[in-house]
């Protein structure tokens, strides 16, 4: 009994600690994206709500900047099959027009069942009738807690730069600048180039003006993922061939078989972006803090000043090859919405 008693004692602190300990908050996160111009947002979706079934996130509204209301049919029809239909959806209905190769938006949303009603369910009636995006992240974020707010924008700039010129209204009495500043933390871009100062990356040339703006003038702490990052990280045709064999069709699965001819394996550069915002940067090699300029032809340039608010990720071979192992073992996984049927290869 003499030994008895100190080992109980010592084990009721430890259980009382453990009980005690706060548990880690779900980031309060905004997706933004331009949803069908490449199929690696539909990977960064996917682990987004992952994320939402393992608690690390709250997702709080999705912001479309792709041309076309079918991207935001797409985000919807995600959105419900993988068990969060509620999530609010803003689209910017003045959306630089784009033409990906075949779009897959326009294919997942009119995907048809053998006796004629639609493959997948969708929880928006009226896609014409979405706020304008810039309008709802004033409403959204007015309502959170301050500097609680982490926003992964992985398509262009135009909703961000919206907001940013954005005055008061009946949500919030601050302009944009000034609710930026209250209440986002940070923000995870996917955009530029620091390896290759020659190469204007897609998103910042496509919409220029509003790259620019949000790059250099953003209020808050801007964390970029580069080209170069999603480049070494492909998510392999195998996967997509083999880890979600079903009857029943898959978003995500459709999505990859419409946009090129399989197999192709995809570079990673939304997802990049969008593991950063939620995990942080354990996955990644972060620079030192520092100023961005784009130049007129959307070249991204990095200049280190311990006074700046940027940042840029790289990754070594390890990261990377640590990064796609994450991806293979997550994203195959059926949402916990279906978990009943849980299988990465029954789907």
């Amino acid at each position: 009994m003499k030994r008895t008693i100190p080992y109980l004692a010592v084990l009721l602190v430890i259980t009382a600690f453990a009980c005690t300990r706060t548990p880690q908050k779900p980031v309060n996160l905004i997706f933004e994206t331009d949803m069908g111009n490449d199929v690696d947002d539909v990977i960064a979706l996917d682990l987004i709500h992952k994320a939402q079934d393992a608690g690390k996130v709250r997702l709080l509204m999705v912001g479309v900047n792709k041309s076309g209301l079918s991207a935001a049919g797409f985000v919807d029809i995600m959105d419900t099959w993988y068990g969060y239909p509620d999530v609010p959806i803003g689209f910017a209905f003045d959306a630089v027009q784009t033409n990906p190769p075949r779009n897959f938006n326009d294919t997942v949303c009119a995907l048809k069942r053998p006796d004629g009603t639609p493959a997948f369910k969708r929880s928006i009636e009226d896609l014409s009738a979405l706020p304008p995006a810039h309008e709802l992240y004033r409403k959204v974020l007015s309502a959170q807690d301050d500097n609680s707010v982490v926003i992964a924008s992985v398509g262009f700039s135009t909703n961000l730069a919206k907001l940013m010129e954005s005055g008061p209204d009946s949500y919030s009495p601050l302009d944009g600048m000034e609710l930026i500043r209250k209440k986002v933390k940070f923000i995870s871009v996917m955009a530029g180039n620091f390896a290759d100062t020659t190469h204007a990356e897609y998103n910042v040339v496509t919409d220029l003006p509003s790259a620019k703006k949000v790059l250099e003038d953003w209020p808050t702490p801007v964390v970029i993922s580069p080209f170069e990052v999603g480049s070494t990280i492909r998510y392999p045709a195998t996967s997509i061939e083999n880890d979600f064999v079903s009857a029943d069709p898959h978003p995500l699965v459709v999505a990859y078989n419409t946009y090129l001819p399989m197999p192709y394996d995809r570079q990673a550069w939304d997802p990049t972006a969008v593991l950063y915002a939620i995990e942080g940067e354990k996955w990644f090699t972060v620079s030192e803090n520092g100023t961005v300029t784009v130049d007129d032809g959307g070249h991204t340039h990095f200049t280190p000043d311990p006074e700046g608010n940027r940042k840029y990720l790289s990754v070594t071979e390890e990261q990377a090859d640590a990064i796609l192992k994450y991806f293979l073992e997550v994203v195959p996984q059926r949402p916990a919405c279906l978990k009943a049927l849980r299988t990465p290869v029954d789907h």
